[in-house]
């Protein structure tokens, strides 16, 4: 008996919003609705059909974000939802989670997201709920208290430079490698290779009700914006890759996380740009250019078994090939793909030259840089229309987003096999193996 296969029929993305940009005031689940709206209407399935959801996302803005986005979208109530998350890897963990229930025989169609709004994550008053008696309190940061790992008291930021250290990334090559990621972005946006996986949205200038936002196929009367291009790509930079070696490194100040003594101080200027004010100069490499931005976002893709797709009629776009996940020291988080590529192909049978096209999530630059060598990915295979640092990482929607990216260059190329792999903070790998259908678009 032939194993049963899963395949995704469908996929679409929001543009990615920069932090503070046009996605702002869109709360997450809206922009993972508007998505799932999308994919079922597409299909034109009837949506009471799909056995059950799954999402990823980090932040939690709402409890179960996948059931509320799926009540948004219009989606009937009886269709069961979850979240999941395993941080830079929740995007694909959505998908693999989908295809587990498929798998075991749980169901045959299955919705799958990603979403994140980061721009929205609050400030919070810790120990405040039973009354704060007396003295000062101090408000946290709650993004910036997620991008802290507690285990080893070190900022994501850090890791990237243990990484530095331990395999000798020059501070040139890093800026040299973020520059090309934004080059490649503006090359693939100008040459319209984005176009067909968007799904641009329409923002109502002022509009705060329900988000401010409808999908491309209802109109709102009034002042109105679409929202249809990934904010983060910077022209400056590229028009002057040297400006990459004035960005200030600041992850090995030791008093980064202390809100009091902290020395350094940053913020988000009028053009969006990441500013960062500090006393001295600190020994570093790792900066906010040659590293990713935070970012706002969603992705979804219908998945379902092969068999009910061609009794649906409808032609799969990708075969899900084969998965893994890995744990490896947090000090060194970035170093996950140089471990979970390889798992992911012995369980598929595959070798790394049976690969075609590489999306490797550029946490850092210097991560990169350090899984494309130990995995010996040519440049050529490698994230050809730019990663994470040029066009943003939108946490729980990332592996999603990539997943989408892959899928249309190997249609576009015509090539058969794509790997989407990703460090994880608290030190994990992620990757995710898909095959182009010979009948995808």
């Amino acid at each position: 008996m032939a194993q049963k296969r899963m395949v995704i029929v469908g996929g679409i993305r929001t543009a990615i919003g920069k932090f503070g940009g046009s996605l702002k005031d869109v709360p997450a689940q809206y922009l993972l609705a508007y998505c799932f709206r999308h994919v079922v209407k597409k299909s034109g399935i009837d949506p009471v059909q799909i056995d059950d959801i799954v999402a990823g996302n980090i932040c939690q803005p709402v409890a179960n974000i996948a059931g509320i986005a799926a009540g948004i979208a219009k989606i009937p109530y009886s269709v069961p939802s979850w979240v999941v998350g395993r941080n830079c890897a929740s995007g694909i963990q959505a998908i693999t989670s989908a295809c587990e229930e498929g798998l075991s025989g749980s169901g045959e169609i299955f919705l799958a997201g990603g979403t994140e709004n980061m721009s929205q994550i609050p400030y919070i008053i810790k120990n405040a709920r039973f009354g704060l008696k007396m003295q000062n309190r101090i408000l946290t940061d709650a993004l910036w208290d997620g991008l802290f790992d507690p285990n080893i008291k070190q900022m994501m930021g850090r890791t990237a430079e243990n990484i530095v250290q331990k395999w000798g990334i020059p501070r040139e090559e890093q800026d040299e490698y973020a520059v090309r990621s934004h080059q490649k972005a503006f090359d693939a946006r100008k040459n319209q290779k984005f176009d067909t996986q968007i799904l641009p949205l329409k923002i109502q200038e002022r509009m705060r009700v329900r988000g401010g936002v409808e999908s491309d196929d209802k109109v709102i009367p009034g002042s109105q914006v679409v929202f249809s291009q990934d904010e983060s790509p910077n022209e400056r930079l590229v028009q002057n890759p040297g400006s990459a070696s004035g960005a200030p490194a600041i992850f090995m100040n030791d008093n980064i996380m202390n809100p009091v003594e902290n020395d350094v101080k940053i913020y988000i200027d009028k053009t969006g740009t990441f500013v960062i004010e500090k006393t001295y100069y600190l020994n570093g490499t790792v900066t906010p250019t040659n590293a990713c931005p935070m970012n706002d976002g969603a992705a979804a893709v219908l998945i379902m078994t092969e068999e009910k797709a061609i009794a649906l009629g409808l032609t799969p776009l990708a075969y899900i090939v084969s998965y893994a996940y890995v744990g490896c020291n947090p000090v060194l988080m970035g170093e996950g793909p140089i471990y979970a590529v390889p798992k992911a192909l012995k369980k598929a049978g595959l070798k790394m030259n049976d690969i075609d096209v590489f999306e490797l999530n550029e946490a850092f630059a210097c991560q990169a840089i350090v899984c494309q060598r130990q995995l010996d990915i040519p440049s050529e295979k490698l994230n050809l229309n730019g990663g994470a640092i040029a066009l943003g990482h939108p946490l729980g929607a990332t592996g999603m987003v990539m997943t989408i990216k892959a899928i249309h260059i190997l249609n576009e190329l015509k090539k058969r096999y794509a790997a989407i792999t990703m460090c994880v903070g608290g030190g994990q790998g992620g990757c995710l193996i898909i095959e182009r259908a010979e009948g995808g678009a």
